[in-house]
C-alpha cells in the first residue's frame, strides 16, 4: 500500500519553498522518496531530518480554527508533507526544503513517550544529526514570571515517581503528603537524590544555554487581555510584567494540580531533585516521556540525547490570585486559558529564531552542537 505518492513530494517541496521564504528559483531540494515505505518499514534512504518540532496537543484541526501548540508551525514553516503514522497519535508533517519534520504526540506522559519511541525507532527516518524542540504550554509560577512568558528548562523533573498520604491524615510536621521515594517523608529531602528511575533529566547545558543567550532579548507582544489577567497578581511583581523570556525548570505530572500549596510543594520537588540548582518556574505533563524515550534511542545510537531543547510558554498561573480560591479560578480556567493565545504565538516566535538559526547555519551545526 502507497501512502504517499511521488507527486505529494514534488508538491510539497515546492509549496515549503515558498512558504518557508526560500528564494522562488533556488533549484528545489532533492529528498528520498519514502512513498512506496511502509509505516514503521526500512526505506532504501531514509528522510534526512534537521529538526524535529515536538507539540503535544492540536485543538480541532490543524489548520484555520483556534490553534494549539501544532497549528502555527504547520501553518508557517511550510509542513505541507504528509507522513502517515499509525502507530502513534497524529499523522506526521515534513518540509522536504527545509527538512524540518513536525509531531504531535497526544496529551500525558504515556503518549508523549510512546510517539518520541516509535518516531526514533521508525527506519523511514534518519533523526541522527536532527535537534528536537520540545515546545509546549504550560502552567507558570507567578513568583517567577508571567502568562506568555518563554522558559527554557535546564532540567526536566518527574513529578509522579513518589510516595502520597492523603494530605488529611498526615504528621503535624509535614507541610505535604506527597514526597520522594527512598525518603522517610517531605522533612527528609536534604540528602542526595537518586534519579535513576527517570525523576529527573539535565538538558545539555551548553546547547540551552546557547537557545537562551539567541532569544532572551526578543521583545513579545503583550495585549490588554493578558495584561488583564496579571494584574490580579499584585502581591507578584514577576507575573505582572509583560511576557518575556526566561530559564527556569519544568515540572512534568500527568496531574493537572493548582493552587499555593501545590506551588510551594513543585519549588520544594525541583529544589530537591535538582540539588538546589533549578528553579520551578513552569508545570506541564509531556517532557519527562520525551526525554526518557530519546535517552533510550540515544543509547542505540538513534538519536543524539545531546541535541534536545525545552521550552515551555505560560498559558496560565499555576495557583490563584490573592482573594481567589483555586477551586474557583482552576475551573474558570479549564473554561480557556487566559494566556492560550499568548503563549503559542510565543512558543512559536522563540522557537523559531532557534530553527532559523540551525538551519541558516546547518554545515556549523551539523556535526557540533552549540
Amino acid at each position: 500500500m502507497h501512502f504517499l505518492n511521488r507527486a505529494a513530494v514534488i508538491v510539497g517541496a515546492c509549496l515549503a519553498l515558498c512558504l518557508s521564504g526560500g528564494a522562488a528559483l533556488a533549484d528545489p531540494v532533492a529528498v528520498p522518496d519514502i512513498s512506496e515505505c511502509e509505516p514503521g518499514e526500512p526505506c532504501e534512504t531514509p528522510l534526512p531530518v534537521k529538526v524535529v518540532v515536538v507539540s503535544l496537543f492540536e485543538i480541532g484541526e490543524d489548520q484555520g480554527d483556534v490553534a494549539g501548540e501544532f497549528q502555527l508551525w504547520k501553518e508557517r514553516r511550510g509542513l505541507t508533507m504528509r507522513i502517515p503514522f499509525p502507530q502513534s497519535f497524529h499523522d506526521l508533517y515534513y518540509n522536504p526544503e527545509t527538512q524540518v519534520l513536525g509531531m504531535v504526540t497526544g496529551i500525558g506522559t504515556a503518549r508523549s513517550t510512546a510517539a518520541t519511541m516509535a518516531l526514533g525507532l521508525d527506519p523511514r527516518f534518519d533523526l541522527t544529526k536532527a535537534y528536537w524542540l520540545v515546545a509546549g504550554i504550560a502552567g507558570i509560577d507567578p513568583e517567577d514570571a508571567s502568562i506568555g512568558s518563554v522558559a527554557w528548562a535546564r532540567y526536566v523533573i518527574d513529578g509522579d515517581l513518589a510516595h502520597e498520604i492523603d494530605p488529611r491524615e498526615i504528621p503535624a510536621d509535614w507541610k505535604f503528603g506527597y514526597f520522594p521515594r527512598h525518603t522517610n517523608g517531605p522533612n527528609d529531602m536534604k540528602g542526595k537524590p537518586d534519579p535513576s528511575g527517570g525523576e529527573m533529566f539535565k538538558i545539555n547545558p551548553s546547547l540551552e544555554a546557547w537557545a537562551y543567550n539567541l532569544t532572551k532579548n526578543i521583545e513579545l507582544p503583550d495585549s490588554e487581555a493578558i495584561a488583564a489577567e496579571r494584574a490580579q497578581f499584585s502581591d507578584y511583581p514577576p507575573a505582572q510584567e509583560p511576557p518575556f523570556v526566561l530559564e527556569g525548570e519544568q515540572l512534568s505530572a500527568m496531574t493537572f494540580w493548582h493552587g499555593k500549596l501545590m506551588t510551594d510543594w513543585a519549588n520544594a520537588w525541583v529544589r530537591y531533585w535538582t540539588s538546589g540548582r533549578g528553579e520551578f518556574v513552569t508545570s506541564a505533563m509531556e517532557d519527562t516521556g520525551v526525554l526518557q524515550a530519546v535517552t533510550y534511542l540515544d543509547n542505540i545510537g538513534r538519536v543524539d540525547r545531546d541535541r534536545v531543547l525545552v521550552m515551555r510558554a505560560g498559558s496560565n498561573y499555576t495557583m490563584p490570585p490573592p482573594g481567589t480560591d483555586p477551586a474557583t479560578y482552576l475551573l474558570r480556567e479549564n473554561e480557556g486559558y487566559a494566556g492560550l493565545e499568548a503563549a503559542v504565538e510565543n512558543l512559536y516566535t522563540v522557537g523559531s529564531k532557534v530553527v532559523d538559526e540551525l538551519l541558516d547555519n546547518w554545515s556549523t551545526y551539523e556535526n557540533a552542537t552549540p
